[in-house]
């Protein structure tokens, strides 16, 4: 008779999560399944077989918790960007980055709603907004490409580029957070990345100064 073998499962376990990392982990699926506002405290720790005390500990309120969340997903989009980026033209590294952005996100769904839904919270005990670090270190990148493509005449005198940036950003978050609202209600869009990637790619050239020649934009 031919010889049997049989492959025997490796008994080595895969290395412990943390109670930090399962509390980001929890925290996480949970603030996009039922929102910021309907999920607790309680109901995280629960979810990551942990204590109460310990999300207190490591975040020290469910709004330190988001914040944490939302910078390690920034984290991975920013790694993204700066990846994308080369030795390309200024323009076509300002597209990369924000395709590099859309790309994540529609790559992490639950990062998604997190960033188009819930990233901007005001705080309960006054009217400040707690703000992403992660999203702010993009935003100065979207800012440092535009300045740069200010110095080589690419965009005209006349256009402010903090209001360029924050348009530019804005745009993109509000096509990408239509998706998510049309996910979860009967609202209807019927576009998906390539159509934000050609918006992108038609609207960026227009920034250039009517001095200078028409800007090209390099697909791929």
């Amino acid at each position: 008779m031919p010889e049997t073998t049989i492959d025997i499962p490796s008994t080595t376990a895969p290395p412990p999560i943390s109670s930090h990392d399962r509390i980001l982990f929890a925290g996480k699926r949970l603030f996009a399944r039922n929102g910021y506002e309907n999920t607790s405290t309680v109901a995280i720790a629960r979810e990551a077989g942990t204590s109460e005390s310990q999300l207190m500990k490591h975040f020290g309120s469910k709004q330190g918790l988001l914040a944490a969340i939302l910078d390690r997903g920034w984290v991975v989009v920013i790694k993204r960007v700066e990846a994308s980026q080369g030795s390309r033209s200024a323009a076509d590294r300002l597209i990369a980055a924000m395709e590099a952005m859309v790309i994540e996100l529609e790559n992490d769904a639950e990062l998604k709603e997190l960033v188009t839904l819930e990233a901007c919270r005001v705080r309960k005990d006054n009217r400040d907004v707690v703000m992403s670090r992660g999203y702010q270190q993009f935003s100065e990148l979207i800012g440092t490409l535009l300045t740069e493509m200010r110095s080589l005449d690419q965009i005209r005198p006349d256009l402010n580029l903090d209001a360029l940036r924050a348009g530019l950003l804005g745009m993109a978050e509000g096509m990408l957070r239509d998706q998510v609202v049309a996910h979860r209600s009967n609202f209807r869009v019927d576009y998906n990345f390539d159509d934000i990637r050609q918006v992108l790619a038609a609207l960026i050239p227009a920034f250039g100064s009517t001095s200078s020649h028409p800007l090209k934009v390099a697909n791929g």
